[in-house]
């Protein structure tokens, strides 16, 4: 088990994780810092208690989005799973089924990557 030192809003705090985490506590302890001062612009130094309780919120917010969107794109694609597997085009728009699956996972791995990309560099 390993200690880090991580810094939120000013504040040290030591926190345990298991070892070879130590960065990725890092960098979310960083992602967490960047939305509790984006809040204390917005708001104001309102205490550390009510400030962890708001970014906690927002960083919840974004994951509910987050996996909401997954949870749409994996019933589009098990919606193409089931539609009759011909690998003829759809009749609305000229569009296979493979095709819209395919499009369906890119369009989801993007979206993961950006929202890893900004837990990362945040």
């Amino acid at each position: 088990m390993a200690l880090v030192n991580v810094l939120v809003n000013g504040r040290a705090y030591t926190v345990a994780c298991d070892d070879g985490e130590e960065d990725h506590l890092r960098e979310l302890a960083q992602y967490l810092d960047t939305r509790v001062r984006q809040l204390v612009e917005s708001v104001g130094q309102v205490g550390d208690a009510r400030l962890m309780l708001m970014a906690g919120l927002v960083v919840v917010d974004e994951l509910a989005e987050a996996l909401g969107r997954v949870a749409e794109l994996e019933k589009e694609v098990e919606d193409h799973k089931a539609a009759p597997q011909s690998g003829e085009e759809s009749e609305e728009d000229g569009t296979s089924p493979e095709d819209m699956a395919a499009e369906a996972l890119e369009f989801a791995a993007s979206r993961l990557e950006d929202i890893a990309a900004k837990i990362t560099h945040s």
